[in-house]
């Protein structure tokens, strides 16, 4: 049982406990995340995550979702529509094994196919409404499209439940497909893309025969290489101020071949990718600071230890399941807010022209 206090900034109804399935797949593209969570307000949010699980992605799924950037639109939709009956059946999965009942919504992210907020477009494929005939329930989703449209990143969409849900903590801190934080500045919430992490770090990985780098122990044995660390460091995403946000687009342009381009062996790659991770995270966290982390790099020992080592910052890693699922866990929380009609987007923090509440409600 994860239960935790937050901030309350907003009123609505007079519902005080909401009982939602989170669903979320990341790009790190580990599978789809699932929670069973209860959500109680009683002045401030408490939560409990009764269950939850992860349904890895079948070789040919995986394949066709890494490939997703370079699709047509037409091709995206195409996807868009087997993607949405695959996600209704793994949901109907979870719910009977489970044997949940009596739930109000399920909340949903969907798989991020394009992500180009510079261009107005975030493409998230699965929030199709016939998803909630599917699956015979309400369904919240689809949470980032608005945002771009009110000229936001889209992301990220977290930080207000870090605000409510984690408030003990100076920072929040995701280490997933991408490294992103949020932390609270005066009366305003700030949260931002870092860097890449799984997301390159798989691949050298895999290229190894290994699905992601264990405990960061491949790292650990290579080589730090200066010219390509100096190159990542560099870059000019990591000059710009937040609000300010990552997609696999931009890794293929700007990551990719400069790792390539090194021809280092994948170890001394994975080294060197995980010392400028650290090093771009101990940038934007400051000395002494509470941070909770989460997602799969909380697992990478050697990350960590760098980060550690690099700032006095007092790393927490909870357990299990808030390491694993807290973003589904909060994409139920997002669904909860939209059917309150309460704000769960905010501008401090994608650069949206205001605060809104974001999604659709499908029934």
């Amino acid at each position: 049982m994860n239960i935790s206090m937050g901030i309350v900034i907003f009123t609505s109804d007079g519902k005080k406990e909401y009982h939602v399935v989170g669903v979320m797949s990341g790009t790190s593209l580990d599978g789809i995340d699932l929670v069973e969570a209860k959500f109680v307000f009683n002045g401030t949010w408490h939560f409990e995550i009764i269950c939850a699980e992860t349904i890895s992605y079948s070789q040919a799924w995986h394949t066709k979702l890494k490939g997703l950037v370079d699709c047509s639109l037409e091709t995206l939709k195409l996807i868009d529509g087997d993607y949405t009956v695959l996600l209704a059946e793994v949901i109907k999965t979870f719910i009977s094994k489970n044997n949940i009942k009596n739930i109000d919504a399920v909340c949903s992210h969907g798989h991020t196919a394009l992500h180009r907020p510079e261009n107005k477009l975030t493409y998230q494929i699965g929030n199709k409404p016939i998803l909630a005939k599917l699956i015979n329930e309400k369904v919240v989703c689809d949470f980032r499209v608005e945002d771009v449209e009110l000229g936001g990143q889209g992301a990220p969409l977290v930080p207000i439940g870090d605000q409510l849900l984690f408030p003990e903590y100076d920072f929040c801190l995701n280490l997933g497909g991408f490294a992103n934080i949020s932390t609270q500045i005066k009366t305003e919430r700030i949260a931002y893309d870092i860097c890449p992490v799984n997301i390159v770090l798989n691949i050298y990985a895999q290229k190894l025969g290994f699905n992601y780098d264990d405990g960061g122990k491949i790292a650990a044995s290579g080589n730090y290489m200066s010219d390509l660390g100096n190159q990542l460091n560099h870059l000019e995403f990591y000059k710009e101020t937040p609000p300010k946000s990552l997609g696999l687009e931009w890794v293929n342009k700007n990551v990719l071949p400069l790792t390539e381009a090194s021809q280092a062996s994948e170890k001394d790659i994975l080294r060197t990718c995980s010392d400028h991770i650290a090093e771009q995270i101990s940038n934007v966290i400051k000395s002494g600071a509470r941070v909770l982390v989460t997602g799969g790099g909380a697992y990478n020992d050697y990350i960590i230890s760098k980060i550690k080592s690099n700032i006095g910052a007092e790393i927490i890693i909870p357990n299990a399941d808030l390491v694993e699922f807290k973003e589904a866990l909060i994409f139920g929380f997002l669904g909860i807010l939209k059917l309150r009609n309460e704000v769960n987007c905010l501008q401090s923090v994608t650069g949206a022209s205001k605060n809104h509440s974001s999604g659709r409600i499908y029934s």
